[in-house]
């Protein structure tokens, strides 16, 4: 994890909603390359298979369009353009022509649609990849699918308190992910914890007894930034300021 520690990493690239450089598009990670920041992105699959790099379970915030990524053909999605620019939804391959293994790249498998098929199409893609690169999910399945078929291969656990959030899961199942009750599933060289959140009870035991580097979500001002570093966590998720 030393080449993550070493830089801030740029959450979804290093974008610009509201000047014309979107999240999660081509020109936002070409930026990050460009500065020689890390990059964090979102991979998903869509109705057909292909893999491609966006966030959120539908388009509406992105692209103005109330449907579902997975809900989707490859050729229907880009029919929608990102905000108010012309840029699309890349392709993951699209995007990893850009990185070429310049910058570290941590690698979010989403936790909507299916979770292992995208996982296992992400893993396939990255077996030619020779940069420097990690895997994160909030899906523990996705996490011990990689210490399965990809035990070489860096892997994070990702959470936040979920009730806090106001996620929509079952309660037993926001607490057991809230406290990484699900970490002896995937065995986690690494947790990404949401930094607001950086004195939960669970998350302090797994740093005391396991010694994992943790990695402070979604830093967004120098207060913010100070205030991680303050809470020892070892590598910075950042956005919407210039570190």
């Amino acid at each position: 994890m030393q080449a993550f520690e070493k830089v801030y990493i740029a959450h979804r690239g290093f974008f610009d909603n509201k000047n014309g450089i979107p999240e999660n598009s081509l020109p936002a990670f070409q930026k990050a390359v460009d500065a020689g920041l890390g990059i964090e992105l979102d991979v998903q699959l869509s109705k057909d298979g292909y893999l491609l790099v966006f966030h959120d379970e539908d388009l509406k915030r992105m692209c103005g369009v109330d449907k579902k990524i997975r809900e989707l053909n490859y050729a229907e999605i880009q029919q929608y353009t990102l905000l108010d620019t012309q840029e699309r939804i890349p392709l993951f391959g699209e995007v990893l022509k850009i990185i070429n293994g310049k910058i570290p790249l941590i690698v979010e498998v989403k936790y909507e649609g299916d979770v292992i098929a995208a996982t296992k199409a992400m893993a396939e893609m990255m077996d030619n990849y020779s940069g420097i690169w990690c895997m994160e999910s909030f899906h523990p399945r996705a996490v011990q699918w990689f210490k399965k078929n990809r035990p070489q291969i860096i892997r994070g656990q990702l959470s936040t308190e979920y009730k806090k959030d106001g996620l929509e899961l079952t309660g037993l199942t926001s607490f057991m992910l809230s406290n990484l009750m699900y970490n002896n599933l995937g065995r986690p060289d690494f947790i990404a914890y949401n930094h607001k959140y950086y004195n939960n009870l669970s998350l302090s035991i797994c740093r005391l007894l396991f010694s994992p580097e943790i990695v402070a979500w979604t830093i967004k001002n120098p207060t913010e930034m100070e205030m991680a570093k303050k809470h020892h966590f070892d590598v910075i998720i950042f956005d919407n300021f210039n570190p």
